[in-house]
This record gives C-alpha cells, structure tokens and sequence, in this order.
C-alpha cells in the first residue's frame, strides 16, 4: 500500500503526450472471485497476478476470520488454504464500501453452520441486497436484512438447499454470482434464474462461471437467464488473475486525451471483463458516438464520461441505472463534478446522463475542486480531466486505495506534475 496522500492533489496539464509502459493491477473483480473460491476448495491454491487494495484485502482478512489460512507471498500473489469448508467467525464480518466481498459472502457464510453477521461502513448500508437475501430465503436458508441493506444476519446450518430459485439481478449481477458460487454447496443440483431478464452487467456472470470451473464447478448454462450448477465443491487449483479492464480505462483515456500511446503489456482483446468494451469507444475521441450505451460496461462510465467533456459533439449514456447504487450514485456524482468544470456541461435526464461536450475547455485554466464522494472511480476520472484543463484539484485522493493503490503514483511516472493541496 503507498504512504499517506495529501488531502488533495492539483493537476497541472502536462501540455503534451504522455506515453510509456504502465501495467495495471490485477482485476478487482477476479480477485475478490478467486480468493472466496480458493476458500471454498480444500487444499492449497496459489492466486497470481493478484490486486492487493482495499476491497480485497477486507475479502482475505474476512476469510482469515473464518479459519482460512491467506498468505500473501509477494505483491502480487495470494496462497490460500483452506479445509473447503467456512467457519463461523467470532463477529461481524466488516467489509467496508466492498460490494463484491458483501455480496459475495452473504450467500457463501449460508454454507456454516451457524450466525454469521455481514456488515459495511455507512455507505455500504445504503446499497441494496435485498434480491439476494429474498433468494437465500425461497432455499430455505435464515437470512434477514431489516433494511433492504446490509448488514445481513445469516443462521446457518450447513446446508445450501436445492432446486430452483429465481433472483432479481436488475439492480445487480453480483446477486447471481454470489448465489451461483454457493451453488455447488446444495444439498444437489441447484438452479439459478433471472426473474425477468433484465440484469446489471452480464459479463460479470461469465467472469464467475469460468472462475468456478477453473476450481472444478459443474455448471450447465442452460438459456440466457439460467444456470444449472451440480453438487461438486470445488478443487484446490493454480490460478492467475488477468489486468484490472476497470483501471485499463484511465489509461486508455490518457491516451485519448493527450495524444500519447500507452503500453498496458497486455492486448485489449485478452481481456475477459466487460469493461474491456470501452477501448473501442475511448479510441473514437474526439468523435465518440451520440449516444453510449453504458448497461454492460458500467464501471467505464465516468471514465468516458469526463472524455466526453472534450467531444467534438454531446454524448448521451443510456442504459446506466443501475450507476445510482454503486459506491455512490455515479450518474449524479458525475454531472454534480463535471460542472463544477462548467457550470450546464453535464445534465441529469431521468436515469440518463447527458455531457454537453466542449472541445473549446481544453487549455482553458478552470479552478475546481472535485468531490469523490469516498468513490475511487470519481477520483481516478475526473484527474484525467486535469490533463486538459487547469485547476483541477481532487479531494481525497486516497479513496483510489480501493482498486488502485498506484494510481497517483503511475500519474507521476508518466510525468504528470500533482502538486498537494488542502
């Protein structure tokens, strides 16, 4: 982890292209997958390429908490043991602002046999869970959650369940993944169903169904919105986590916005996550399309957004909802912060946020003082607009210890002048 950061950072406009070799961490999403996996199978397995930041390293210590032995041999690498089995932890497991983790073990502690009490910080307890905790409930497992948010209170009893149960992902594909990662603990088969067919984005369920057969899950897709897992546990195996698609996107800006060529190590089509979708759109700056569909790359949309700023033409982001229930409400966070840039350069329209682009900003000197809202992704985008406008200055940029504990100092290898602020 880096050494403590100001309480804000200035951005001076490098004026020029910036280019050079970053690697981007390992994948938030992957990780956090991989290390509740590796949990689950008896043995030893060894995670390379790993992400150590914030929200996993609350994903391993509540995995320690539960009598899984996680040693972390190098920077980049887990080696976990476990029995294949979760023991119920001795308090609540805290897991801060980590949506995966949350998710995640709320349906995998229904596996222990007794009380487990999944909990957050202040922002956490305002994300819903409530479609997962209904689903644990039609397989018979005891979970509440007063609040339609954590914290959630699981009574165990060893058991998963069995047959079919239907969830409503509309809000979010980390329900499905949380329930389809249990799945192999039923007492036989059990089957996932989206209740309708809306779902967050869907590529995350693809990213979980090749981790768990990658740790020897069963799992039969069986149309567009079921999956039939078998009764199989999982194996203790050997896996590496690919480069995070969700950091490649501010590289991938930099790139657009100052005319630079970045070497991420690693070519766009070996990534497997969604977000990987964005290079394509990031590429066509300054002619990005009118209207960008944001439902399957969600993560990316305050990246593009803020590239958006400089368009040749307005941008409009369909599709994006569900960005209202992330770390903070993005679509709003976005619009609030892009016109402290300008005042009428982003507007709200329903669900749907509208960038007013403005080729005209860049070399103008705009002081503004950007709030992350403890969100990493504001933070990491709107610094890419400091790039092209001066003043820009971003409050608590240490939030981005959540998926990026490098992200300022990569700024400054690619000779980005950050001058801290108060």
């Amino acid at each position: 982890m880096p050494n403590a950061l100001p309480p804000a950072y200035t951005i001076t406009p490098p004026n020029r292209p910036l280019s050079g070799r970053v690697s981007p961490p390992g994948s938030k999403s992957i990780t956090n997958r991989a290390l509740l996996l590796a949990a689950l199978a008896e043995g030893t397995s060894r995670l390379t390429g790993a992400l150590k930041s914030k929200d996993t390293v609350l994903m391993a210590r509540a995995l320690r908490n539960m009598g899984v032995t996680v040693e972390e041999p190098d920077a980049t690498s887990f080696l976990v043991t476990s029995t294949g089995r979760l023991a119920a932890p001795s308090a609540p497991l805290f897991l801060g602002n980590a949506g995966t983790a949350t998710r995640f073990l709320t349906a995998a502690v229904a596996t222990i046999d007794g009380t487990v009490i999944v909990d957050g910080d202040e922002d956490m307890r305002l994300r819903p869970i409530r479609p997962l905790v209904d689903a644990l409930n039609a397989l018979g497992i005891d979970a509440q959650s007063p609040t339609g948010c954590p914290p959630v209170t699981i009574v165990g009893t060893g058991r998963f369940g069995s047959g079919r149960v239907e969830i409503d992902a509309s809000l979010s594909s980390q329900y499905v993944s949380a329930l389809l990662m249990a799945a192999p603990f039923g007492d036989g088969p059990i089957e996932v169903a989206l209740k309708g067919k809306d779902i967050g984005a869907r590529g995350y369920v693809d990213l979980t169904l090749a981790a768990m057969r990658a740790f020897g899950a069963q799992i039969e897709s069986r149309d567009d919105g079921s999956w039939l897992v078998q009764p199989t546990g999982y194996k203790a195996t050997d896996f590496h986590i690919e480069p995070d698609a969700s950091a490649a996107t501010y590289l991938w800006g930099i790139e657009a916005l100052t005319g630079g060529t970045i070497d991420l190590g690693v070519p766009t089509d070996a990534f497997t996550q969604p977000d990987a979708a964005a290079q394509a759109v990031i590429a066509q700056f300054p002619d990005m399309p009118a209207v960008i569909d944001g439902s399957q790359m969600q993560d990316a949309v305050p990246t593009i957004a803020v590239v958006a700023a400089f368009n040749n033409r307005p941008v409009r982001f369909v599709g994006i909802t569900n960005l209202r229930v992330k770390e903070t409400d993005r679509i709003r966070a976005v619009a609030n912060e892009l016109n402290r840039i300008r005042p009428g350069l982003a507007v709200e329209e329903g669900d749907d946020l509208i960038v007013h682009s403005d080729p005209a900003l860049s070399g103008q000197v705009l002081p503004a003082r950007i709030e992350t809202y403890h969100d990493h992704r504001i933070a990491m985008s709107f610094a890419l607009a400091g790039l092209r406008v001066g003043g820009v200055t971003i409050l608590d940029p240490a939030c981005t210890g959540k998926t990026y504990p490098d992200y300022w100092d990569m700024l400054k290898a690619l000779g980005v002048e950050l001058t801290p602020a108060t």
